[in-house]
């Protein structure tokens, strides 16, 4: 008992630290999330854990920043983002842990590391860039809850203001997280497992979102976003090791 109690403390320590930082910065929950959690539970219990848990947070950010949502100009991801995300939910079911993590952890890296390096191209045309940067999303999105990376890439590099960064992106996981959970559903992903888990974990998700929230609007972008990039490489080698 002792040690499942361990186990518990440290799985809202990692909801809490995600969820501060997707609070703040508008993405980087499961970035977080799916390779700390895949340490104490089976992925296929971690991830539909996490998608839930999404919802909730960005309800609570998006009642914060809804003046800065711009939905017209994101439409066309919203729909490509939903489009994807059934084949993610297949994927989820029927490929090896290790495989996932593996696949995970190299996604991690590589969103970092772009980041990092400040790496920038010049798109012509945005909306229909935004075709296949939504359906990639939704396939990663359903398959590992990390639907974030195209999209944190692709909306970095065009430069958008903070807070419509925000915004924009926080109302794309919102909208993507209402049809992948009826989805998680109906794949039998939503177990008494997975609700039992996420009853456990629930504190650190309020705390975590509350604080996440103000920092977001206190704190300078750039050193935030430098240090939560670092530990999401972090997480990113992690997920790495543990799959290969």
């Amino acid at each position: 008992m002792e040690g499942f109690s361990h186990e518990i403390l440290f799985g809202i320590l990692v909801i809490f630290v995600a969820a501060m930082t997707q609070g703040a910065t508008s993405f980087g929950f499961s970035l977080i999330g799916v390779p700390l959690l895949g340490i104490l539970f089976p992925l296929q219990v971690a991830v539909p854990v996490l998608m839930i848990f999404s919802l909730i947070l960005n309800s609570l950010v998006l009642y914060h920043i809804r003046a800065h949502v711009q939905l017209k100009k994101i439409i066309i991801l919203v729909i490509f983002g939903i489009l994807g995300t059934p084949f993610g939910v297949y994927l989820l079911k029927v490929l090896a842990e290790d495989t996932l993590k593996l696949v995970v952890g190299i996604i991690i890296v590589i969103v970092a590391g772009v980041n990092i390096s400040g790496y920038h191209f010049t798109v012509k045309n945005e909306k229909i860039s935004f075709i296949p940067i939504g359906l990639a999303s939704g396939l990663l999105n359903g398959s590992v809850s990390l639907g974030g990376p195209p999209i944190v890439l692709f909306l970095n590099n065009q430069k958008v203001e903070k807070q419509a960064f925000r915004g924009n992106l926080t109302l794309y996981f919102w909208v993507i997280n209402l049809f992948s959970i009826p989805a998680y559903f109906f794949s039998g992903l939503i177990t008494q497992e997975v609700i039992r888990s996420a009853v456990y974990l629930f504190p650190g998700l309020i705390l975590g979102t509350l604080i996440g929230i103000r920092i977001g609007n206190q704190v300078e972008e750039q050193l935030f976003k430098k240090i939560s990039m670092s530990l999401i490489m972090g997480m990113g080698i992690l997920s790495i090791l543990s799959g290969i």
